[in-house]
């Protein structure tokens, strides 16, 4: 009796020495299944559209002159917001290049692209769906909050492991990691459209499918844009953590120049970074403003 009592002070003082709960084992043993049942899907299925679409943009911004890409940039931030953006982007993109890194820009900005777009391409349909069945939406939230609370170096593991190193590996992290917000937003915006303006289509004879792409998509717009900036900002970040296996550009300076202590290397980058999100953040906002949902709204 006296020997037992010590043993449950000691237990109901400390309960977590009763159970031992072997996440990490168990965790391991799942990815390497994972890889060992569909690393060959992966790399089949997976890695040749992704590597495909990032080697074409790649090209296309490495390819063209670069007098041809700030005239191009300063069109395309001025139809998007103003002339004051166009400006200001081609003077960001003008001073990376005086830098020497406009090859470096290049590469981050294609990865980024690359990844948003397959971000959009799978993530707007999912909210929609989100929007459209409240169980759905439920059954893929903790999967979102589990996308987004993960440390970015978490998915570098896995990736490496079912695709090498390299770009690709990069691209599919960054595509998880930023996919998030335009799922939530695309849901959110579409369930914040007026019930007034479904009720006149309804009213007119309108499809649900005419409903949801010829009236809550465009009211949903500035919602969806600002989904889009928040991924294009995720997406940025994690192509910079993304060096660590084997990603190109502007990250693999900051990367290189943490391990060589060279503090004028990862400043140049991280500069360029930091210049090329100011950029990207400023043509998507002014996207998300010049919607038709946000003249709507300013109407009402």
């Amino acid at each position: 009796m006296n020997d037992l009592i010590p043993m449950l002070g000691g237990s109901l003082g400390n309960p977590f020495e009763l159970i031992d709960m072997p996440i990490d084992d168990w965790v391991t043993q799942f990815v390497d299944w994972l890889v060992n049942t569909f690393r060959d899907f992966f790399r089949t299925w997976v890695s040749p559209p992704v590597k495909t679409v990032m080697e074409w943009v790649q090209w296309l911004l490495t390819s063209t002159p670069p007098l041809a890409v700030l005239a191009g940039l300063f069109v395309i931030a001025w139809r998007a917001a103003s002339w004051k953006v166009g400006v200001f982007a081609v003077v960001a993109f003008a001073f990376i290049g005086f830098m020497g890194v406009w090859e470096e820009l290049m590469t981050t900005l294609s990865l980024v692209i690359t990844s948003v777009l397959f971000c959009l391409i799978i993530g707007v349909p999912i909210g929609i769906l989100c929007s459209r069945k409240d169980m759905t939406y439920t059954l893929v939230r903790p999967i979102l909050d589990i996308m987004q609370t993960t440390p970015p170096f978490v998915y570098l593991v896995p990736a490496v492991m079912l695709f090498s190193i390299g770009n690709v590996p990069g691209l599919v992290a960054t595509i998880i990691f930023a996919m998030p917000p335009t799922i939530r937003l695309t849901n959110l915006g579409i369930r914040q459209v007026p019930g007034q303006y479904t009720e006149a289509a309804t009213a007119f004879g309108s499809t649900p499918r005419q409903i949801l792409w010829k009236v809550q998509v465009p009211l949903a717009m500035p919602t969806i844009m600002a989904g889009l900036n928040q991924t294009i900002m995720l997406a940025l970040s994690m192509v910079v953590i993304a060096a660590i296996i084997g990603a190109g550009g502007l990250g693999l300076l900051v990367f290189q120049g943490l391990n060589r202590l060279d503090i004028g290397q990862a400043f140049v980058g991280g500069l360029g970074i930091v210049l090329l999100a100011m950029v990207l953040d400023r043509i998507t906002q002014g996207l998300g403003e010049k919607a038709p949902g946000s003249r709507a709204s300013s109407d009402d």
